[in-house]
């Protein structure tokens, strides 16, 4: 026997009045079996620190279903706003957190 198609359920998303947004500019993301840890970071330009701002733990079930919605909103907002163009991307996490990066001059290197 069929079940009937169960009705769309909405949710009412509360957000508190002191709810601040947090900027990142990177995520390292890594995994386990049962869990996909996102760290976002904030890389500032000439500084070899990457200070993770906020850490989401989800399912990979739930990571996967995160990824079809960001999917889905790029989509719309590249038919809105046109394509979106990726810089080049570097040869290696190293190059990509602290290629930048430049050796102090006149500074000996075992200081």
């Amino acid at each position: 026997m069929q079940q009937p198609p169960q009705p769309q359920r909405r949710l009412q998303l509360e957000i508190p009045a002191n709810l601040n947004g947090v900027y990142a500019n990177a995520v390292v993301i890594a995994q386990t079996f049962s869990e996909i840890v996102m760290d976002f970071i904030q890389i500032a330009p000439n500084d070899p620190r990457a200070r993770v701002q906020t850490r989401v733990v989800m399912t990979p079930t739930n990571a996967k279903l995160f990824l079809q919605a960001l999917t889905t909103n790029l989509e719309r907002f590249e038919a809105a706003h046109g394509e979106i163009k990726l810089p080049p991307q570097p040869t290696s996490l190293a190059d990509q957190l602290f290629g930048t990066i430049k050796p102090d001059e006149g500074k000996p290197d075992n200081e």
